[in-house]
């Protein structure tokens, strides 16, 4: 499961940064495994955890593509957890395609586990870092899951630009809005 990492103090709180172990898992889109490992080399991985079916993954999907356009140097991940009929591989195939990064099946939930997600969509930021992928930031993408031309805060965003500035991030979960993940 998660590997801590180190624990510190802030203003009081007990704080774990985790580091997350390697998984690889099938491209609903080529039919290619993709393990974690493989994007070591870069500034940082995003992973979504989605569903085809929950209405609140559509509402983000612009705004998923918006962040995947503004950071290049980022790699940008779709975890489907669900293991419901209308989530199949097969029908994961025709969702979020255009968005042209990895839409990776975790059907028996273990890296659902190992990043702790209960929802969708909820995200992940990781920091490769000496080898392992720490956990910099995970919840909700902004302050506004239905209407995104209302948004006043966009967490991820903001820590996307912390990690891109070399800053530390202030606030590293902001709890995620969304359909929850069913467990087995």
């Amino acid at each position: 499961m998660k590997n801590l990492l180190f624990v510190f103090l802030l203003t009081g709180i007990s704080v774990q940064a985790q580091s997350i172990t390697n998984f690889t898992l099938p491209n609903a889109n080529n039919g290619e495994s993709v393990s974690l490992n493989k994007y070591s080399g870069s500034l940082a991985v995003v992973v979504f955890f989605t569903s085809n079916e929950c209405p609140y993954d559509n509402y983000y999907k612009t705004r998923i593509k918006q962040l995947i356009d503004l950071y290049p140097k980022v790699q940008f991940l779709l975890i489907n957890s669900n293991d419901d009929p209308q989530e199949s591989i097969e029908k994961m195939v025709i969702h979020f395609t255009d968005l042209n990064i990895p839409y990776l099946a975790d059907k028996d939930q273990e890296v659902m586990e190992l990043f702790g997600a209960k929802k969708t969509p909820e995200a992940f930021l990781l920091k490769p870092t000496g080898g392992k992928f720490v956990l910099l930031y995970s919840g909700a993408i902004d302050d506004n899951p239905q209407v995104a031309t209302d948004t006043k805060q966009n967490y991820l965003k903001e820590a996307i630009e912390k990690v891109m500035d070399g800053q530390s991030i202030g606030v590293i979960n902001n709890r995620a809005i969304g359909c929850t993940i069913r467990k087995k």
